[in-house]
């Protein structure tokens, strides 16, 4: 391998550390256990975890995670959670590009870290990383 070569991959890795991945279409519920029956039931997906304020189904790559409802997340509302290897590098990439975040990357409740954006149509957007 030579050095261009080498330039070229870490451009490349750089690149993808970019890109984000859908890793999560979260639905806010009124009622976790009908919400819960619903998918696993009538839909029939696999379910992978299950507790009163989060649940998650197995539906390929992506979770279909269920959230109970927050003031700013009615029933039937849904969030779109990506993944990005460096959530500061993302977050600063997006911030130079103008796209304003509601939250900043923030360490949450349960150990992780999260930001919070709209999209340019209004859908709220999370995205997790370290």
């Amino acid at each position: 391998m030579n050095v261009s070569t080498v330039m070229i991959r870490q451009d490349i890795l750089s690149l993808e550390e970019l890109v984000p991945k859908l890793g999560y279409v979260i639905v806010f519920v009124s009622d976790m256990d009908r919400a819960v029956k619903f998918y696993r039931d009538t839909v029939g997906l696999t379910l992978k975890f299950s507790s009163p304020h989060w649940s998650e189904f197995v539906t390929g790559e992506t979770t279909l995670a269920l959230h109970p409802e927050l003031a700013g997340s009615p029933a039937g509302a849904v969030h779109l959670g990506f993944n990005v290897p460096k959530l500061e590098t993302f977050y600063h990439e997006m911030t130079d590009k103008g796209v304003k975040f509601s939250q900043p990357p923030t360490k949450q409740d349960f150990g992780g870290m999260l930001a919070t954006f709209e999209d340019s149509e209004g859908a709220v957007c999370t995205v997790s990383g370290s």
